[in-house]
């Protein structure tokens, strides 16, 4: 029987490629590189720095191939699109649940205070940062950001590359006036993450809603910077309808920080 030489569904298969490999040994090493900083040994943080640099690096190698798959090569069909954005849909649900086990945690110590934190919330001797100061003047950048995201992407829909090229730059700009100004809350704050509960869990949670919207800026960039060679049209630019899910989900995120521990928690 004569073989068929056409493609008999619309899925890409995925070349052999060194970067999966890789980036899982990365990011082992990454652990590793982390704990000999912490514990203070000798070459720590070269170790960390090294291990974090190839992690990056195999990161943009990695994705440098998907891209040119999905722009030069043609591979990313319809099909294959709407699995993408599936894959995309259950990686922020994950992401939901990451930031839930959070919310439990402070929610779980601030309704209930126990003996060791004196029985009231936030605890005795924390003196708690003023919710509309600095956290409603970033509510207002992120949301701000967020609106801006979604004029780009009306832009790429209506075919209006200058319009979407503005609302990028704005958008990350004021991704990075979020990022300065909440590295100035932390500077400024009377507590730190070794105070107790309130401390743990204001900075874990804070502070990886930070490490997400640093991660938001970089594929904001990285969209900006293929809008500008041209690599999304209206009817294929799910790189970039990624990246405003990634966004907006950032933004929802950080309102129940605002309302729950910042202006519900520190009341």
């Amino acid at each position: 029987m004569k073989k068929l030489s056409k493609q008999q569904h619309p899925f890409h298969m995925v070349d052999h490629s060194p970067w999966p490999l890789l980036t899982a040994f990365a990011a082992f090493s990454l652990v590793f590189g982390l704990v000999f900083y912490m514990h203070k040994y000798e070459g720590g943080f070269f170790a960390l720095m090294l291990s974090l640099g190839s992690l990056l690096l195999c990161m943009a190698l990695w994705w440098r191939d998907v891209i040119r798959e999905a722009t030069f090569n043609g591979d990313h069909t319809v099909k294959v699109q709407k699995h993408l954005a599936l894959g995309m849909l259950l990686f922020i649900t994950s992401e939901v649940m990451f930031f839930v086990a959070f919310f439990w945690a402070f929610f779980h110590m601030s309704l209930a205070p126990s003996i060791e934190v004196g029985g009231v919330w936030p605890p005795k001797g924390i003196e708690v940062l003023n919710a509309w100061e600095v956290p409603l003047l970033n509510t207002i950048i992120l949301l701000s950001s967020g609106a801006t995201t979604t004029w780009a992407h009306a832009a790429i829909l209506a075919n209006k590359k200058q319009q979407g090229i503005i609302a990028l730059i704005i958008t990350v700009v004021l991704a990075a006036i979020f990022t300065a100004f909440q590295g100035y809350e932390y500077i400024h704050a009377s507590f730190t993450i070794a105070d107790g509960i309130y401390g743990s869990t204001f900075y874990m949670a804070t502070g990886f809603h930070g490490f997400h919207v640093i991660i938001g800026t970089i594929f904001l960039s990285v969209c900006l910077v293929r809008l500008l060679k041209d690599h999304f049209t209206e009817d294929h630019h799910f790189g970039f309808e990624a990246a405003a899910w990634y966004w907006h989900f950032v933004d929802v995120v950080w309102l129940f920080l605002f309302v729950s521990i910042y202006y519900w928690g520190g009341a």
